[in-house]
C-alpha cells in the first residue's frame, strides 16, 4: 500500500478523547491511544485515517519549537526593547501561528520570519542589512518593478516568453546519511503544460533510473542507487516558458459548463458547512462563473494575510483553516481558492513548481480555473494579494485570469502520486517541488535533505 494514499481518508478525523489530547498538546499520550485504537479497527477507511494522522501527531510537535520566553529571547536579539505584550498581542491578532505542545504554549519556527515579512512595523525595527538574492523569496520578488513590466508586456503584447536554463540539486545531509544503503530519491523536472514547451533533460549527475512522462501530474526523474559515499543528485534541463495574457471579465461565458474538477478532494478540499456559507455569500445573485471566481479571487486576496505555515503534512483541512485564521502561505491561499471555485460550481485546480526569476528560485503555488468556451484561466492569490497590500491594483487585477513569465511548472495536478510512486511518507503528500527521498525503511524529512535549484540562464524571447 501507498501510505500517502491514507490522506485521502485524513478528513474522517479523530475520536474525541485522542482529538483532545492533540489539540492540549499531549502528543505521546494521543499516539499511545490511537495505536489501541488502530489494533481493534475493522474499516479499511479508518485504518488508513489512523495512519495518516498518527504520522501528523508524530511531525507536528517538531514544527513548534519555541516557547514563549525562547521565542521573546530570539526578537530580543535584534530589537532589544521588545516586550512580551508585544509577543502576546501577535498571537493574539493571529500573527503568529502557535499550538500547544505538552500543555504549553510553543511557537512555530518560522514566526520571526513571518512578522519580519508581513508587519512592517516589526521589520522597520529590525537592524537593516541588504539582503541577498538567493534569500530572497518569492514574496520579495513582486516589490520590484519586473512584475510591473510583465503585466504591462504581457497586455501589450498578448503573451511574454522565455528560454530557461536550470539546475535542481538534492543531497542527503551527512547527519542522516547511512553508508550502504539503497537510496530512491526524486528530483521535479518541467512539465508539459500550457505554458510549457520545448523541454530539455540537458545532463545528470549520474545515469537515471526512469524519467516520468512529460504529462505526469508530479513530474519527477528518479535514481535509485546503493551509496557507500554521499553525493549530491542533479538535472540540469531548458524549457520555454510563455506567459499568455488574457482578460477574463471580457470573456463571455457559455450559458452551460463542464463539471469536470468540480468535485471534493480530501483532506484539504472539502465542501464543509462553512465553506459552503461562505461561497454563497460570496456568490450570492451571481449566476457567470467568472464573475463568481473573481468574487472569490477578491476575497481570498483582500481578506487573507500572507503567513508562514508548518509542513502541510501535519495541517487539518488546509482551505477551511485559511478561511477561518485569514493567514496562509501561496499554496494555502490557493487551495483555499481552488475550494471555493469548486464549491460554486466552478471547475479549478492546482498548478506549482517554480518561481524562476533571473535572480531567484523558489518554490510557489497558484490555481487555474476553467470557463468554457475559452478553458483554464490562471490566478495567483499570493501574487494578488501581495500587490493589494502594495498599493498596485493593475498588478492585482493582472493575476486574476493571469500569471507571468517567471515560472517553472512541476505540477499539474494535487495530491497525485511520483512515477515510480514513493514506497514510504513523504515529506509533501501534496506538492513536489524539492524532491524526495527514502532509504530501504523510510522517507526522509524536509530537514534531512539539502536542496538547491540554481538559474543558469534566463533569456527573454
Amino acid at each position: 500500500m501507498n501510505l500517502n494514499f491514507c490522506f485521502a481518508d485524513a478528513s474522517l478525523g479523530l475520536p474525541e478523547d485522542i482529538r483532545h489530547l492533540k489539540e492540549a498538546g499531549y502528543f505521546d499520550e494521543a499516539i499511545r491511544l490511537l495505536d489501541l485504537r488502530m489494533a481493534g479497527e475493522d474499516s479499511d477507511r479508518m485504518r488508513r485515517n489512523y495512519m495518516a494522522q498518527r504520522e501528523m501527531l508524530l511531525r507536528t510537535p517538531h514544527e513548534y519549537p519555541y516557547s514563549m520566553d525562547a521565542a521573546l529571547a530570539q526578537v530580543r536579539e535584534a530589537i532589544p526593547d521588545f516586550t512580551m505584550d508585544e509577543l502576546r498581542d501577535y498571537m493574539d491578532s493571529g500573527r503568529i501561528a502557535w499550538h500547544f505542545v505538552n500543555g504549553e504554549k510553543r511557537l512555530i519556527a518560522s514566526f520571526f520570519g513571518t512578522l519580519e515579512k508581513t508587519v512592517p512595523a516589526f521589520a522597520a525595527r529590525l537592524p537593516q542589512k541588504p539582503e541577498a538574492a538567493d534569500q530572497q523569496s518569492h514574496e520579495l520578488l513582486d516589490r520590484t518593478g519586473r512584475l510591473n513590466r510583465a503585466v504591462t508586456v504581457m497586455r501589450k503584447k498578448g503573451s511574454m516568453s522565455a528560454r530557461i536554463r536550470m539546475r535542481a540539486t538534492l543531497r542527503i545531509r551527512d547527519g542522516s546519511f547511512v553508508p550502504g544503503e539503497t537510496y530512491r530519491v526524486w528530483l521535479p523536472i518541467p512539465a508539459a503544460c500550457i505554458q510549457q514547451s520545448g523541454i530539455e533533460l540537458l545532463s545528470f549527475s549520474s545515469p537515471p533510473a526512469y524519467v516520468a512522462d512529460e504529462h505526469a501530474a508530479q513530474r519527477t526523474v528518479f535514481w535509485e542507487e546503493t551509496m557507500t559515499e554521499n553525493h549530491p543528485f542533479w538535472v540540469e534541463y531548458a524549457y520555454t516558458h510563455t506567459a499568455p495574457f488574457v482578460d477574463p471579465l471580457s470573456l463571455r461565458a457559455d450559458p452551460v459548463q463542464p463539471d469536470f474538477d468540480t468535485g471534493e478532494l480530501a483532506p484539504h478540499i472539502v465542501f464543509t458547512p462553512y465553506i459552503r456559507a461562505l461561497c454563497a455569500e460570496l456568490t450570492a445573485g451571481v449566476t457567470d462563473p467568472i464573475e463568481k471566481a473573481r468574487r472569490i479571487y477578491e476575497y481570498v486576496t483582500t481578506r487573507v494575510t500572507y503567513s508562514f505555515v508548518p509542513d502541510y503534512f501535519t495541517m487539518d483541512s488546509i482551505a477551511e483553516t485559511c478561511l477561518r485564521t485569514r493567514r496562509g502561505d501561496c499554496g494555502v491561499q490557493a487551495l483555499a481558492f481552488i475550494t471555493l471555485c469548486r464549491c460554486a460550481g466552478i471547475p479549478a485546480k492546482w498548478q506549482s513548481g517554480l518561481v524562476a526569476d533571473p535572480e531567484s528560485v523558489g518554490s510557489h503555488d497558484w490555481a487555474m480555473f476553467y470557463v468554457a468556451p475559452h478553458g483554464w484561466l490562471f490566478a495567483d492569490p499570493s501574487f494578488g494579494g501581495s500587490a493589494y497590500r502594495a498599493g498596485v491594483p493593475a498588478r492585482h487585477r493582472h493575476y486574476f485570469g493571469n500569471l507571468d513569465v517567471y515560472r517553472c511548472v512541476t505540477v499539474n495536478g494535487y495530491q497525485q502520486p511520483y512515477d515510480p510512486a514513493m514506497r514510504f511518507w513523504r515529506h509533501d503528500p501534496y506538492d513536489n517541488q524539492v524532491g524526495e527521498v527514502e532509504d530501504s525503511k523510510r522517507g526522509y524529512r524536509r530537514f534531512e535533505v539539502e536542496h538547491d535549484t540554481e538559474m543558469l540562464e534566463f533569456r527573454e524571447l
